[in-house]
């Protein structure tokens, strides 16, 4: 009992700016997410806590992860795992890279889980791996020829592409509240590999063991699933979750943004191709320059995190502490922010079908 605590304790000190729900305090949606995780990922972890000030969020966040990559269901874990991994280097979530990667050693092989975290998918061995990670890894490129070709059956478009959606989110928003590594950076690259190794063994059971699809459902109300999101309709269970999730993400953005942010963001996302944004900020400030104080700090935090979240810092989220001091409004605007680049990169993934009209 006391080292369960110690482990907690640790791993809640992992999220910043906000103070994550202790799970002795969870109750209601919180208490309901805090024991899903528990019992299918072993731990509460630190994605599932950065996100519990905002419990509608928190479940729409858990429900967009569950239910493609853990639940059980056509495809397999390991290539859900390698889309998990090249997104996060995609997004530069060194985070979320080890540990996605992590997992891929025990399904796979070291070497590939490596050459993917290296940016090197062209070295992955596993023909089939290499295929969807590289899919996975230049997905959110909307003029890539041939955006709706991919990698694998039509049957496993919806878990495959809600792998991908929910990772565009959670990466984004890794990077604004936890710290960069899982790992220690200063290990070299053997005892990198000895220690993913250790833990691999430790993730097998959370790997391995089947998980039956829907258990997330309950958390948040029905809703229909928006025409941008029509990748999931080939699975009702992904689809009803993408339905759900996408819901209290918007309703989140409607309670915590204005129409002027939310109309800002949105159309700089209309003309984003999937490119990074360079070093350089300026471009937000260039943007938001003609808003009031308020509106101007919120858009500044929502712009950085859908299109450049690793420059999200202590200074962007004081701006935004200023006016909106609670943590739910900041978990939200992060939260809606991060949902709505990667509903972008979902659209682009539609079947050719639904793409060409028919």
């Amino acid at each position: 009992m006391v080292a369960g605590r110690v482990v907690s304790s640790v791993v809640q000190r992992q999220v910043r700016y906000v103070r994550p729900v202790p799970a002795p305090e969870a109750a209601g949606v919180v208490g309901a997410v805090y024991a899903q995780a528990a019992s299918e990922q072993r731990i509460v972890s630190p994605p599932v806590l950065l996100h519990s000030p905002a419990p509608p969020v928190l479940a729409a966040y858990w429900m967009l992860m569950r239910e493609p990559l853990l639940a059980t269901g056509r495809a397999g874990r390991l290539a859900k795992e390698a889309v998990a991994a090249a997104v996060s280097v995609a997004n530069i979530c060194p985070y979320c890279a080890d540990m996605h990667s992590t997992g891929m050693y025990d399904l796979s092989d070291a070497g590939d889980a490596e050459a993917i975290v290296a940016d090197r998918v062209e070295q992955v061995r596993d023909d089939a791996v290499r295929q969807v990670a590289g899919w996975a890894r230049s997905a959110h490129l909307a003029d890539l020829p041939g955006a709706a070709d991919a990698p694998f059956e039509e049957a496993d478009r919806p878990e495959l592409v809600g792998v991908l959606v929910s990772f565009h989110y959670l990466t984004r928003m890794v990077n604004v509240f936890l710290a960069n590594f899982l790992l220690p950076p200063g290990l070299g690259p053997a005892a990198r590999r000895r220690l993913k190794q250790g833990i691999s063994r430790l993730l097998r059971p959370t790997l391995r063991e089947p998980y039956p699809p829907g258990r997330s459902l309950p958390l948040l109300p029905p809703a229909d699933l928006p025409a941008d999101a029509r990748w999931a309709a080939g699975n009702p269970t992904v689809a009803a979750a993408v339905a759900r999730s996408y819901a209290a993400f918007e309703a989140a953005g409607r309670r915590t943004l204005g129409p002027a942010v939310r109309d800002l963001v949105l159309r700089r996302l209309d003309d984003w191709r999937g490119e990074e944004t360079g070093l350089s900020r300026q471009w937000c400030e260039d943007l938001i320059a003609d808003l009031p104080p308020a509106d101007r700090a919120a858009a500044r935090l929502a712009l950085l995190t859908a299109l450049a979240s690793y420059q999200v810092d202590e200074e962007v989220v004081g701006e935004f502490r200023a006016h909106h001091p609670d943590d739910r409004s900041l978990v939200e605007t992060a939260a809606w922010a991060s949902f709505v680049a990667a509903r972008r990169v979902g659209s682009h993934h539609l079947p050719r079908a639904r793409l060409a009209g028919r």
